[in-house]
């Protein structure tokens, strides 16, 4: 029987942005060509200024392109309006960022509800949680957990409404290695039993390993892709 061919989530070509502070143009990405596939997880691997937050950005909705397209399962997103893009935020993309933007006044299980309430297709708050091993914590507000739990509440809050992508930018980079390393197996987890397809940026060499692949982005470009054959685990890592 032949295999079938593995669906491309994301397609970008000729992707360009560039952003304009005054007289002065800063080229952000210079024409990226690339395929993001079904259930993959990939790690953006580069220097501050590289492209990597840019093009996750527009990836996510966040942000347009200067130039190029980038498509979503077929659909252009370059041609889409605003009120597309804030469907195809709230329907289709998980964001993780490196600051956990919680709501002190909430309960783990309450901040992570509150996306549910506005979810098509929604897992559980509770089921989330115990997802990224917080099970026993859900009742917990964000001043009685660790910054290593707060960001794994965040991770569940993005998993929640079942989003097709996930996208997270330096969810490590706030952390010491040891808890950074329970994160990435949040991460890990997720995306081996949902299928999500999940992009991490980090500038950590070391973390490109437990990805299918490694994009290096330096100056706006794409200067190499790298396979792994085998993923490592997270817990096998030390930086």
């Amino acid at each position: 029987m032949k295999a079938q061919p593995i669906e491309a989530v994301f397609e970008t070509r000729g992707l360009t942005k560039v952003y304009h502070m005054g007289e002065v143009q800063v080229h952000a990405l210079r024409g990226i060509d690339l395929d993001l596939y079904h259930g993959e997880l990939v790690v953006l691997l580069g220097a501050s200024g590289s492209g990597k937050s840019t093009l996750v950005n527009i990836l996510g909705g966040l942000d347009t392109a200067t130039d190029g397209r980038v498509l979503y399962r077929g659909t252009d997103l370059t041609r889409a309006g605003e009120r597309e893009l804030t469907q195809y935020r709230r329907e289709c993309v998980g964001f993780v960022f490196q600051f956990y933007n919680l709501i002190p006044s909430l309960t783990a299980l309450e901040n992570v509800a509150l996306v549910t309430d506005l979810a098509a297709r929604p897992i559980s708050p509770l089921e989330a949680l115990q997802l990224v091993g917080l099970g026993e914590r859900v009742h917990h507000f964000p001043s009685q957990l660790s910054g290593g739990e707060q960001q794994r509440v965040a991770i569940a809050r993005a998993i929640a409404k079942s989003p097709q992508v996930l996208l997270c930018d330096e969810p490590t980079g706030a952390l010491d290695s040891e808890t950074g390393i329970i994160v990435l197996e949040a991460l890990d987890r997720v995306n081996r039993e949902l299928g999500t397809t999940t992009v991490i940026i980090t500038h950590n060499v070391v973390q490109g390993e437990i990805a299918e692949r490694v994009i290096h982005l330096k100056d706006g470009r794409i200067s190499e892709i790298a396979r792994n054959e085998r993923r490592s685990r997270p817990s096998g890592l030390t930086w």
